[in-house]
């Protein structure tokens, strides 16, 4: 057997060896369903992080293991993997992938890219600006993948018009600070919504579970636009004129490029018009929900059901005058991300698990010891972990176990819980060190045009200023909106 696959068998019984050793000491106390659930969490860890199964699969452990260990049925294991708030995440993805199948997305970005010149810093600014107001209501993946080849285009006209640029070392700055800012403003435009990022749907579900609190769009907006303008106006600065200035006076051609690839779209055809207008009804809805309940008398709109009315519509209303063709069609669904929606699912149902087990309440308990620790230093600490385990670890995956753990803490310290909830979930999304932290990062590092060290170099700075940022929103905005 040669040494890959030993290292493979050894990663994938890491984690039921890991279970059966807590299941063991369960064996030897009074109350052992702390420890077995514990087993079941350092399980779906090891394959969460090694990936020794595909992170999905992974998680359906919690329906094939709390039962079996007497922690639930399989119903009440099964019931969180129908949590509202993955519909909501659902409905986005139906709506998002509806304005990528018209091709309303790249048109959005072309547009916003030539409205900011020729000037290389004013190019860049364009595609930062397309990244990261597309990313509130699409993927951070597709957004980088739509993004990238349009900026590839732009480096290769550069290169066409200068064969020996290639030594410059402005013209590499310009590859540096386009690329990287690409990901770096998908992953920053993706904070800004409910939706627009899946570590904030875990929050979002978390806090209703836990502790019967709904976190509507538009509050989540109050905080998500601030902070992302600030992270996206200092990350310009950062890139563009402190760590990779290229001092090129100007970039002939791109404004022609630009606008031959905006001719190639046609005019808007009916189908964009009409998924626009279902985007700017349903984002609408989510931002005046409390209004619209009020004056029309009902209580049964929320965030979930109009993501799912907006998603509906798109299969509902035609692309053109005959209507033989919607806006959408069940073919499209391929590319919906159902394992994310699972992963959301084994991890909302580890959570009520670790709730109803004590688990939670034991940490609070502990953490309440330690009664005179300073807010500030915990926000910070907490912030921190985050911000590092999210380079190594799937967001998702992280915020599934730690925002149960967070929440612990908070009620041990008798602490409002958005103190720290909120600054730990941003945190996760705000990976921009290493290539494996994110889809984007790995995306825009795979044109051959960033070396590792770069993007450390540009990531570690940013994810301290992050961590500065977060915290100080923490105790300004999530104090206001939420109290505390």
């Amino acid at each position: 057997m040669d040494r890959t696959r030993i290292t493979r068998t050894a990663l994938l019984l890491l984690g039921p060896a890991l279970f059966l050793l807590f299941y063991a000491f369960s064996l030897q106390v009074q109350e052992p369903d702390m420890l077995r659930v514990l087993g079941v969490a350092a399980w779906m860890v090891s394959w969460w992080i090694t990936e020794a199964v595909p992170i999905p699969a992974t998680s359906l452990l919690p329906i094939i293991l709390f039962p079996a260990i007497g922690i639930f049925n399989i119903a009440s294991a099964a019931v969180p993997y129908a949590d509202p708030v993955i519909f909501l995440f659902m409905g986005g993805f139906i709506i998002a992938l509806a304005m990528e199948h018209n091709q309303l997305h790249k048109r959005i970005a072309l547009k916003l890219i030539s409205l900011t010149g020729t000037r290389p810093n004013g190019i860049i600014l364009g595609f930062y600006l397309a990244t990261f107001i597309l990313s509130m209501w699409i993927s951070n993946t597709a957004t980088a993948v739509m993004m990238l080849p349009v900026a590839l285009s732009i480096i290769q006209l550069m290169k066409s018009q200068n064969p020996f640029i290639m030594e410059d070392k402005g013209f590499k700055n310009f590859c540096l600070s386009l690329l990287l800012g690409i990901a770096y403003a998908a992953n920053i435009g993706g904070v800004m919504t409910i939706i627009g990022t899946p570590p904030n749907v875990v929050m979002v579900g978390m806090m209703r579970q836990f502790l019967q609190v709904e976190m509507g769009f538009n509050q989540w907006l109050l905080i998500g636009v601030p902070l992302g303008v600030v992270m996206l106006a200092i990350m310009f600065i950062l890139m563009n004129y402190l760590l990779f200035p290229n001092r090129i006076a100007s970039l002939a051609g791109s404004s022609e490029m630009i606008s031959k690839q905006l001719q190639d779209l046609g005019p808007m055809r009916k189908a964009e018009k009409r998924v626009s207008l279902i985007v700017l009804l349903t984002a609408s809805a989510w931002i005046f929900r409390g209004i619209l309940n009020q004056h029309l008398g009902i209580t049964f709109l929320n965030d979930t059901n109009i993501a799912l009315i907006g998603g509906l519509l798109m299969f509902m209303v035609p692309a053109d005058g005959d209507g033989a063709q919607k806006l959408i069609t069940w073919k499209q669904m391929d590319k919906l991300p159902w394992g994310i929606l699972l992963l959301f699912g084994g991890g909302l149902s580890l959570a009520k698990a670790m709730e109803s087990s004590g688990l939670v309440e034991q940490v609070g308990t502990w953490v309440s010891s330690f009664d005179k620790l300073n807010l500030w230093v915990l926000v910070i600490g907490l912030t921190l972990l985050s911000l590092f385990l999210t380079e190594l670890m799937s967001n998702v995956a992280l915020t599934t176990l730690f925002i149960p753990v967070v929440i612990g803490i908070s009620s041990g310290l008798d602490l409002p819980p958005h103190l720290l909830v909120i600054p730990v979930t941003l945190a996760a999304s705000f990976a921009f060190m290493l290539p494996i932290a994110t889809p984007p990062n790995a995306i825009v590092f795979s044109s051959g045009f960033i070396r590792m060290r770069d993007m450390i170099r540009a990531g570690i700075l940013l994810n301290l200023i992050a961590v500065v940022i977060i915290c100080l929103m923490t105790f300004t905005l999530v104090k206001w909106v939420y109290g505390g």
